[in-house]
């Protein structure tokens, strides 16, 4: 395999069409061990897809390097991707390295896509996160690891951009241990000979690597380290990086206790360790080197292979499907030629072509089409084993979430040997058919963040009206963060989305991809409401229907709480009552009242934190269903516009770069809008980093407006931090603007 990849390498490039086809059927008969499924995650411009598409040239995959700013990257396909330099969608890549088949998913670093980040995590192992090696830990760095750390995911660090002058490996290091409160290892350092080129020092060999960039980086020398200042200075951090391996790992603390030191600790040895207390996720191995120069991605590769885990190492929990099928649906994308295409992660079985499989919801599938991934480019296969990804044509019904299996019965009897693993019932009732697959341990649903913004989207002409609701389902279908809904009152159709370049990138794609130039509305804050103070209320409702007299009468009170949004009365006068109600009667009432905490009385917001708490409730005899439900929901309504409500208004924590001399413009700028300054550090010589809270309201079109004030010198991100109570004046506004009075 070695010989392989020596070879892919060092030919001709017009010459490696054959060795290509030779190396892909040979991973293909890859085994479970030899497979790793990892992600990159990043903030914003740390070099995520330059990394990746170093990875894919070097493992002989393309035959030239991709580059960002020339907008002819594998993995950003998108027109929008290309044209603005950003990543829109996570995109799915297979390559060979080193006698292993890596699955990699590269992601998106802004916030308005971090929903595609949280669908990639359920199908990886690991996970690389890429720091800016002069910037550090940044805002979206801080948002992936806390993803990463809710998928208990075993990780390796890169700090890129090492090349550069303003770069500091030290800070990015001491980053990771005070805002991310992780135990980084550092298996490299970075040195710089006189004329500046890096190199990078490795801590376990004790040799200075360095890279040619006469062919693109594609070999590097190991120099050993002769005696000297640089070789003490390196021992001296081995013999750290052992002593810290040996207080987590015992086989290594055994060996060096028996040795009576550390020089007789062997490499292997290790890197054994390092994999170990990795998956374990007690450490964090950090490397280093700049993807742009073509510096250390070899490297960076072979840690992937050397200390990440492999899928029989995770997922433990599915090994109650036996040799069935199981697979996880982290993504559906939609191809002009080949219709909706499903990634799937597989989990347990065989997915061959042509079988027939059932998804969480029940319908049944067929497999029409195997696909390995490469971004937007599709290799035909006949069958994926085991921990592998693949491609998938023809689920028509199957959504971001599901779990395939090969049949309804497989993921019943699958259920029962957990429990009964766990020394749980494994009897089902009638009524809980649908329990079986809507376990959290059986379903990898996300869950979809609240939407920011909201507009109307208008089609060019009644005639693309159908083609505009088809275009949207799809899109929706691709990404579960993008709400549309139909308002009833305004006859339109409503988009929510996660911020202004969701929603601009959405427009962009409808008339790229479908061919449709539809009108978006103005942007509308996704403001929520609370209630002002408790109230409680009688509400009667007679009716007759279709001959049938329809009666309820129902006492409920609603309280500020912000725990639990539905709870009975336990007071001697009601609980009596209360407890004759059959438990239906009671999630008819639970479900009818809640659903009027949908829409508030102000601005048609969310109603949050506030509990509604039944007192009593009389229904007559033959009263429907429906009939209760509505009255729980219109004795809501009656006590918010009774009572009132206020507004809640979204905060984003924004995080601004600017030069020193610019500073004072952009606060006085940020005064105007209602911000709170939480912080000013020195960036750098000549930068500072500004750290703000601000309403949405007032940060539309604020990218624009900075880059006017700075001269196109600053830069910013930001991401939601929650929500915060307004004063009156502030109010009025934003429920004329609502009204659209403003």
């Amino acid at each position: 395999m070695k010989m392989l990849q020596y070879t892919l390498l060092n030919v001709p490039l017009r010459r490696n069409k054959l060795l290509l086809r030779y190396s892909a059927q040979l991973f293909k008969r890859c085994y479970s061990a030899d497979i790793r499924n990892i992600g990159i995650l990043a903030h914003i411009d740390a070099g995520k897809t330059t990394t990746t598409e170093r990875m894919l040239f070097y493992a002989g995959k393309t035959r030239s390097l991709g580059e960002v700013h020339r907008g002819n990257t594998v993995t950003d396909y998108l027109t929008q991707e290309r044209e603005r330099g950003i990543t829109i969608c996570s995109s799915a890549v297979t390559f060979p390295w080193n006698g292993k088949r890596i699955n990699l998913l590269d992601t998106p670093g802004h916030i308005d896509f971090t929903m595609e980040v949280e669908q990639s995590l359920y199908a990886v192992d690991g996970v690389v996160i890429v720091l800016d090696g002069t910037a550090g830990v940044e805002a979206q760095t801080v948002t992936v690891w806390t993803q990463a750390d809710k998928h208990n995911l075993p990780r390796l660090v890169f700090v890129n951009k090492m090349d550069r002058p303003d770069a500091n490996f030290d800070k990015c290091v001491d980053d990771l241990k005070s805002k991310l409160d992780a135990k980084p290892i550092c298996t490299q350092y970075p040195v710089k000979n006189n004329e500046g080129h890096l190199g990078i020092y490795d801590v376990i060999t004790l040799e200075q690597l360095s890279w040619q960039q006469k062919d693109y980086g594609r070999v590097y020398h190991k120099t050993k380290l002769e005696s000297s200042d640089a070789l003490r200075d390196l021992q001296e951090k081995r013999n750290e990086l052992i002593d810290q391996l040996s207080g987590l790992d015992d086989e290594l603390a055994d060996v060096v206790i028996s040795t009576e030191g550390f020089d007789q600790v062997s490499n292997k040895l290790i890197g054994q360790a390092i994999r170990r207390a990795t998956n374990q996720n007690k450490i964090v191995p950090v490397l280093l080197g700049s993807a742009y120069k073509n510096i250390g991605i070899q490297r960076l590769m072979d840690a992937v292979n050397d200390y990440l885990p492999t899928p029989e190492e995770r997922n433990q929990i599915y090994e109650c499907f036996g040799n069935d099928l199981a697979g996880k649906v982290f993504k559906i994308v939609h191809d002009k030629q080949r219709g909706a295409l499903t990634l799937v992660r597989l989990i347990r079985g065989e997915l061959k072509r042509g079988m027939r499989l059932t998804c969480s919801s029940g319908q049944a599938e067929v497999v029409s089409k195997i696909y390995e991934p490469l971004a937007d480019e599709y290799r035909e296969v006949s069958s994926v084993q085991a921990g592998d990804v693949a491609i998938c044509a023809g689920l028509k019904s199957t959504v971001t979430g599901d779990l395939l299996t090969s049949s309804h019965s497989s993921l019943k009897n699958a259920q029962k040997r957990l429990m009964k693993s766990r020394g749980l019932t494994t009897q089902l009732h009638e009524d809980e058919e649908d329990f079986v697959g809507n376990q959290e341990m059986f379903a990898i649903e996300t869950q979809i963040p609240d939407a920011v913004y909201f507009c109307s989207i208008e089609p060019p002409s009644i005639s693309s009206q159908t083609a505009m609701e088809q275009a949207l389902k799809q899109l929706q279908r691709e990404d579960p963060s993008l709400r549309v809904s139909y308002d009833a009152v305004t006859g339109q159709t409503v988009l929510g989305g996660m911020g202004e370049l969701h929603m601009d990138i959405i427009k962009s794609r409808m008339l790229s991809e479908y061919k449709i130039d539809v009108d978006l509305g103005p942007l509308q804050i996704a403001y929520k409401e609370t209630i002002e103070s408790s109230a409680i209320n009688t509400f009667s409702l007679e009716k007759e229907i279709a001959g049938s007299k329809q009666n309820v009468s129902i006492t409920l009170e609603l309280v500020n709480d912000q725990v639990e949004v539905f709870s009975l009365d336990k007071s001697p006068e009601n609980v009596q009552n209360l407890n004759a109600l059959r438990p239906r009667i009671l999630q008819v009432v639970r479900k009818g009242a809640i659903s009027a905490l949908e829409r508030g009385p102000r601005v048609g917001g969310q109603v949050v934190d506030t509990q509604i708490r039944l007192h009593n409730v009389v229904i007559g005899r033959g009263t429907a269903d429906s009939f209760i439900m509505a009255a729980a929901a219109q004795c809501v309504q009656k006590l918010l516009t009774t009572n009132g409500t206020r507004l809640l208004e979204p905060i984003m924590a924004l995080q601004i770069v600017a030069p020193n001399d610019r500073v004072s413009g952009i606060m006085a700028d940020l005064s105007r809008r209602r911000s709170l300054i939480k912080d000013v550090t020195t960036k750098g010589d000549k930068n500072k980093l500004i750290l703000v809270n601000a309403p949405l309201a007032e940060l539309s079109g604020y990218s624009s407006a900075l880059r006017t004030i700075s001269s196109g010198t600053a830069s910013m991100t930001m991401q939601p931090c929650g929500f915060s109570e307004m004063n009156s004046a502030d109010e009025s506004l934003a429920v004329r603007r609502a009204q659209g009075l403003e």
